[in-house]
C-alpha cells in the first residue's frame, strides 16, 4: 500500500471524517489550496529537519516559515536543516511537497506540529502525493497523531 492508502486506512479505521481530493499536480501551497478550494492557511506544511543528527518531522501552517532559531532552543541543538531532496526521498519514497503531517505509524519520525495548525479549525494536506489531498478536523489530527506542540513559525 502507498502513503496515501495507509493514511486512508488509518483515518478510517479510528472513524476519523476526512475528506480526500484528487487534483492536478500542486507545487507550491498556493496552487494546493486552490485545487482544494480552502484557505492558503489551514494547509498544513509537513517539514524534514535535520536537528543535531537526526531527522524530525515538523508541520507549520502553510503561511509561514519555520523559524531555525526557535526549533534550535527549543532542542538546544547545535545544528539544524532541512533536509535535501535526496535525503527526502531516501527516508521517506516521497518528493518534496507530498509529505503528509504525519510521524509513526505513517512516516518514521518524531512529530512536531506548531501553533499555527491548532488555531485552524481544518487541515489541509498532500498525501504522499502532489496530486492527492486530505481535508479533515485540526482536533481529529492532533488527537490522532499525537504530536509535540510548540511555537516554531515567523511570519513570511
Amino acid at each position: 500500500m502507498n502513503i496515501f492508502s495507509n493514511i486512508c486506512a488509518l483515518l478510517a479505521d479510528r472513524n476519523v471524517v476526512f475528506r480526500t481530493i484528487h487534483h492536478q499536480p500542486t507545487f507550491t501551497s498556493e496552487e494546493s489550496a486552490a485545487a482544494r478550494g480552502e484557505e492558503v492557511k489551514i494547509g498544513g506544511k509537513a517539514l524534514v529537519m535535520k536537528v543535531d543528527d537526526k531527522f524530525k518531522l515538523f508541520v507549520i501552517s502553510a503561511t509561514l516559515k519555520a523559524d531555525s532559531k526557535k526549533i534550535k532552543q527549543y532542542f538546544k541543538a547545535k545544528s539544524i536543516r532541512f533536509a535535501t531532496k535526496e535525503e527526502l526521498l531516501e527516508l521517506t519514497s516521497l518528493v518534496p511537497g507530498s509529505v503528509p503531517p504525519f510521524g509513526r505509524p505513517i512516516l518514521n519520525f518524531d512529530l512536531f506540529v506548531d501553533k499555527s495548525i491548532v488555531e485552524n479549525e481544518k487541515i489541509a494536506f498532500n498525501a504522499g502525493s502532489l496530486t492527492d489531498s486530505i481535508i479533515m478536523k485540526t482536533s481529529d489530527y492532533l488527537a490522532l497523531t499525537n504530536p509535540s506542540i510548540f511555537s516554531f513559525s515567523q511570519s513570511e
